[in-house]
């Protein structure tokens, strides 16, 4: 039962990536530890792997409606990726405790729920001359909370190309995605030799993951993305709570 339970929280995944272009690890790491019982580091490590796929698959329509800047992509991206694949070389290391990693993940939740939250109404802005150093150390910092603790990080990337990049809104959602299937893949080589990866549940809970996806693209179409985040923040921010209980039990 848990088994397709958690299969149908995995969909919720895609609809979020594919409606907000962001928050599918937020989701992702507490279903795979607490739902289908996966190991933290090896829940971490899998998550990247399912929201980059997902990322891919949700990045082509958007790519087809114009909404994916690629010369934006390609700015933020490099940094973004080499940050991803350090983090999580050091996350890989023995000192480092499963449970040292959630601690830090439900940390990024609590200041993603906060950020969703409290965030004000961000205007689309009209193209202009991209900041390159700003762009490419806001990439260098997300690519390493991606790879240390799992968290894709939309959250962060697109206000960071809305405010630094002058990239319009809806523009920033598609562009988003390709950044996070970028940096999630050199995440997950970052893992790999070093955490055991379940192969089965890999496919199974990205096909219901790029499912979702379909989903949500569908629906950022017709329902506004910013009229259901303030929303998804409090959700975040009550899973967050959550985790945070069952951590302080754990080293209890």
């Amino acid at each position: 039962m848990l088994f397709w339970f958690g299969h149908a929280l995995a969909v919720a995944i895609g609809v979020s990536l594919g409606l907000l272009g962001g928050g599918g690890s937020i989701l992702a790491v507490p279903i795979l530890v607490y739902v289908m019982g996966v190991p933290g580091k090896a829940a971490i490590a899998l998550s990247l792997m399912v929201v980059g796929v997902a990322s891919v698959v949700g990045a082509v329509p958007h790519y087809l409606q114009g909404n994916v800047n690629l010369r934006t992509a390609l700015l933020f991206s490099p940094t973004a990726m080499a940050g991803s694949y350090l983090g999580a070389r050091l996350a890989a290391l023995p000192v480092v405790t499963p449970q040292f990693q959630l601690l830090g993940f439900t940390a990024m939740m609590f200041v993603a729920a906060f950020l969703m939250i409290r965030k004000p109404e961000t205007p689309d802005r009209p193209g202009g001359a991209h900041p390159y150093w700003q762009i490419g150390l806001e990439g260098l910092g997300v690519g390493a909370l991606t790879g240390f603790v799992g968290i894709g990080g939309g959250f962060m990337v697109i206000p960071a190309l809305v405010l630094l990049g002058n990239t319009p809104m809806k523009e920033a959602v598609g562009t988003s995605l390709v950044i996070i299937a970028l940096k999630s893949a050199t995440g997950v080589l970052g893992y790999l030799g070093t955490v055991p990866i379940d192969g089965g549940l890999a496919l199974t809970f990205t096909g219901a993951a790029v499912l979702g996806m379909g989903f949500g693209v569908g629906l950022s179409w017709v329902v506004p993305a910013k009229s259901l985040e303030k929303s998804f923040g409090y959700f975040v921010l009550a899973v967050a709570t959550f985790l945070l209980i069952q951590n302080l039990r754990g080293a209890a």
